[in-house]
């Protein structure tokens, strides 16, 4: 017994598939990929959080092999095409093999006549024998077990292909434990069951798994990419590589208030959190950007380093605490995740709660330090020694 997806989003991440996990063990070596399968299968059910962890291929559904007698069948003026047009209709009706149709006059509604012998009636192999076999250019109608002889045996049910080779899947789901955590586990699993493998076969994970990695990896180049960017514009802008290094050195809290926040609300990063962590990163920038420019104006005025980092926090004390807290008190309601829905975004606002806090007081501590230990010297010191750099470069040109 398993559940499949009800909700519409789920079935939507699940790209269709019957479950968010989906091990797919490709290959043409069908009895070796089924032992594979079985094995990782045995493996997944003692991994925490896993659920519903089955093979979608049933390998040992009972059937009946009907072997006909051709030379008794052409004694008799029959064809296998007969014994098995015959078996059809009668066992799964003719409505496939012979439609008909019966029109209602009174509504003008079509209506399918299928002609099929009572399943009640076919309850023992000796009743299957017993069906009575007909064809055109027989003289008359023969028993079935005058013509052919019936063994049991064992069949698939379902039979995949992915990309024309045949397929084994593997589905499971996740209960009570994140996503990321229960496929960490799988993979040591695979990694072990790839050894076995059959030369030609592949295994590949698909689902909800395959998304979540894409995403993660997006995302988190995103956010990388968005540090670079933002540092390199602060270059252009600044005239500075040191200027722009002080002001990210709020980053790493605003990091780690996001990690806290998440860890203390037990919320495991998701894409909403990474994208309230890339909110985070602008906002505790913007906030540094204050504080260093205004740090610079008082250095350019004659104070020390020391002293313009002091005025920079007293001063840009009220519109740092008031943008961080515009923000927080903005995505404190997401952060609860009341109401309907709540609980998808819920990890965008903790994340940016978190982030801001920490990065605040990064912002009007950190940073201080951080700018009075590394512009010791005077502006105009650091003015002339960039313009004899420029112009022995020049000279040497």
């Amino acid at each position: 017994m398993y559940f499949l997806p009800a909700d519409i989003v789920t079935q939507v991440l699940n790209f269709g598939l019957p479950a968010p996990i989906d091990i797919q063990i490709e290959g043409a070596n069908v009895h070796a990929n089924r032992e594979v399968a079985n094995t990782i299968l045995n493996e997944m059910r003692h991994v925490s959080g896993i659920a519903d962890a089955r093979i979608q291929q049933n390998f040992d559904y009972p059937k009946f092999h009907i072997d006909v007698d051709r030379t008794k069948a052409a004694g008799g003026g029959f064809t296998q095409r007969d014994v098995a047009n015959a078996l059809l209709a009668s066992l799964a009706s003719s409505a496939d093999a012979a439609p008909n149709f019966w029109l209602n006059p009174k509504n003008g509604v079509n209506y399918r006549v299928a002609v099929q012998t009572p399943q009640y009636r076919v309850d023992s192999p000796d009743a299957l024998q017993s069906e009575p076999i007909n064809a055109t250019g027989a003289s008359s109608p023969e028993l079935l077990t005058n013509l052919a002889g019936v063994e049991r045996g064992t069949t698939a049910t379902v039979s995949n292909h992915y990309n024309v080779q045949p397929v084994f899947d593997v589905f499971a789901s996740v209960q009570d434990r994140d996503l990321g955590g229960a496929a960490r586990d799988i993979k040591r699993i695979l990694a072990e069951a790839s050894r076995a493998l059959p030369q030609g076969s592949t295994l590949v994970v698909r689902g909800q798994v395959q998304s979540m990695n894409a995403a993660f990896v997006g995302l988190g180049t995103g956010l990388i990419f968005a540090i670079v960017l933002v540092y390199a514009l602060m270059v252009v802008n600044f005239q500075s590589w040191l200027d722009p290094f002080i002001i990210l050195s709020a980053l790493p809290g605003a990091i780690a208030g996001i990690l806290w926040a998440l860890f203390l609300t037990q919320t495991s990063i998701s894409v909403p959190s990474l994208m309230g962590a890339i909110m985070s990163v602008g906002v505790a920038t913007s906030n540094s950007i204050l504080l260093v420019t205004f740090a610079n104006d008082e250095r350019r005025e004659g104070h020390g380093a020391v002293t313009a980092a002091l005025s920079a926090g007293y001063t840009r004390l009220r519109p740092v605490l008031m943008t961080a807290l515009a923000m927080i008190i903005g995505m404190f309601p997401m952060a609860l995740g009341l109401g309907e829905g709540g609980e998808q975004n819920a990890p965008l606002g903790r994340a940016v709660i978190g982030g801001l806090a920490v990065a605040t007081v990064t912002t009007l501590f950190v940073v201080p330090v951080i700018y009075s230990l590394l512009r010791r010297q005077p502006p105009f010191h650091e003015e002339a020694g960039h313009a004899e750099a420029t112009g022995s470069g020049k000279a040497g040109t």
